[in-house]
């Protein structure tokens, strides 16, 4: 009996790596819950440790540029994945796009079926995220510019640093009503799905950092991304993978 207890005990740790890894990963602050249930499956099946930093893609990215000890970026947008390849902070070959987001009008308790009357309906404050640093910010300012109604709301906005922050501000009453994630709202019927055509798409790009160049966490980490798993639980978040 011993021997077979033995067996079964090497076999179910057969598919972990030998020696366990850490990965520190930077992860724009609108894919937060989706990150924090991915690593969760990550640890699982490799038996590697996941640490997550959340904030504004452009914030982080100051952070990378200052020699912060990430291996692995997960941004809002796509250029700056890509700037960190050009600036010699990411690892050339390894970006792709891991996300599609989608941007929402949040307004607890209103009537959002028509969200361009909405945003021309009385309200003392509207929530959006500092377009500088975070891309669905930039979506937000394109949307209603669009609309051609940025210049009469610009005097009511409440600038977020991230994402999460601007949801926040919304939540607790602070703005009558938010450019968000979709995600972040993601069953709420208080929302407007914001029409795509409205603003620049919000692809998601992932890229291994020189930090994690030759960390196996990292890489493992990267290629969980691409896994049946992980793509099932992003699409399950309300995103899109390409």
């Amino acid at each position: 009996m011993s021997r077979i207890l033995l067996a079964a005990a090497l076999l179910a740790t057969s598919a972990l790596p030998a020696f366990a890894e850490s990965v520190n990963v930077a992860v724009a602050a609108n894919f937060t819950a989706v990150a924090e249930e991915l690593a969760g499956l990550f640890e699982a099946e490799t038996g590697h440790e996941v640490e997550l930093s959340f904030g504004a893609t452009g914030g982080l990215y100051t952070q990378i540029t200052q020699a912060a000890p990430f291996s692995v970026f997960l941004a809002a947008d796509t250029a700056r994945p890509q700037l960190a390849i050009s600036e010699g902070h990411g690892v050339d070959g390894t970006f792709f796009v891991y996300a599609e987001g989608r941007l929402a009008l949040y307004g607890p308790g209103r009537d959002l079926s028509d969200g361009e009357a909405a945003l021309k309906a009385a309200f003392s404050q509207i929530a959006i995220a500092d377009p500088q640093a975070a891309p669905y910010g930039k979506a937000a300012v394109e949307t209603l510019t669009g609309l051609g109604l940025y210049a009469a709301i610009e005097p009511k906005v409440v600038w977020g640093e991230n994402i999460s922050q601007t949801l926040q501000f919304v939540e607790t009453g602070n703005a009558e009503l938010g450019f968000v994630a979709a995600s972040q709202v993601l069953g709420k019927t208080d929302q407007w799905l914001v029409p795509g055509e409205l603003h620049t798409p919000i692809a998601q790009g992932a890229v291994l950092l020189k930090h994690g160049e030759t960390n196996p966490a990292a890489l493992a980490f990267l290629d969980f991304l691409k896994s049946d798993t992980a793509v099932a639980v992003i699409e399950a978040a309300g995103y899109s993978v390409p």
